[in-house]
């Protein structure tokens, strides 16, 4: 992995793009919270009766800034612009990934949660940009064989502790490849989608997980999220 420590335009359109997306998040999940308790001025947005999402005014934004992008190619402020722009875009949209994914308002809702978790990816991606860190540029040009290998190896180890619902350690892993190997091998968590589609109700691998993972059992990634995101309801039932 190489990192650089000059800081280029590119690391500081970088910057400008992420801190726009973090500021922009954190705004929309405090508006969202206090439409959600009835506190402060704050309402859904409707037109002739119809909740327009915010995710519609985040996809209206990162299609002006990428247009703008492509067709002026600006430097200096102008960059700045676009890239901001298109960072607020980016939160607004990701902030409900989950209703993209569901084609259902599922905001409040467990799966709702899906949308923090997916802010929260893109989120240290993008720090990884700024701080230089590239894991897709072999250090020597005689490795390109040995880097393609290692980045197929830790893309799929970090892919699979993903389906395994280990969403922390695939975002770590892609950084540090041995907490990917480590999720990857280890028990998925019940509800994830590689324990639904690959332990069979009952098995010995579906009891260890249960046991493992028992039902209510909470990490601190499921506290992180919920202070980000806020704890979802509870489904209304069947």
């Amino acid at each position: 992995m190489d990192v650089r420590l000059e800081f280029d335009p590119g690391r500081l359109t970088a910057l400008w793009l992420l801190g726009s997306f973090v500021v922009v998040f954190l705004a929309t999940r405090f508006v969202t919270r206090m439409i959600r308790a009835g506190r402060g001025p704050f309402r859904d947005a409707s037109v002739g009766g119809v909740h327009v999402h915010h995710l519609v005014h985040g996809i209206v934004l990162m299609v002006l800034a990428g247009a703008g992008e492509f067709v002026y190619r600006p430097d200096g402020g102008w960059r700045v612009v676009l890239a901001v722009g298109f960072g607020a875009g980016m939160a607004l949209a990701l902030d409900e990934f989950a209703l993209w994914l569901h084609l259902s308002d599922v905001y409040w809702s467990p799966e709702g949660r899906l949308s923090v978790e997916a802010v929260l990816v893109v989120g240290v991606l993008g720090l990884l940009v700024v701080l230089g860190a590239d894991p897709f540029t072999a250090d020597e040009p005689g490795d390109v064989a040995a880097f393609v290998v290692g980045v197929v190896l830790t893309v799929l180890f970090s892919v699979v502790a993903a389906l395994k619902g280990k969403p922390g350690s695939a975002i770590i892993g892609v950084v540090l490849p041995v907490v990917a190997v480590v999720a990857a091998v280890r028990l998925a968590r019940p509800r994830s989608v590689w324990a639904r589609r690959r332990y069979r109700e009952g098995s010995s691998k579906d009891v260890r997980a249960r046991a493992r993972f028992p039902e209510g059992r909470r990490t601190r990634w499921d506290a992180l999220v919920d202070v980000l995101g806020g704890v979802p309801r509870e489904p209304s039932g069947p």
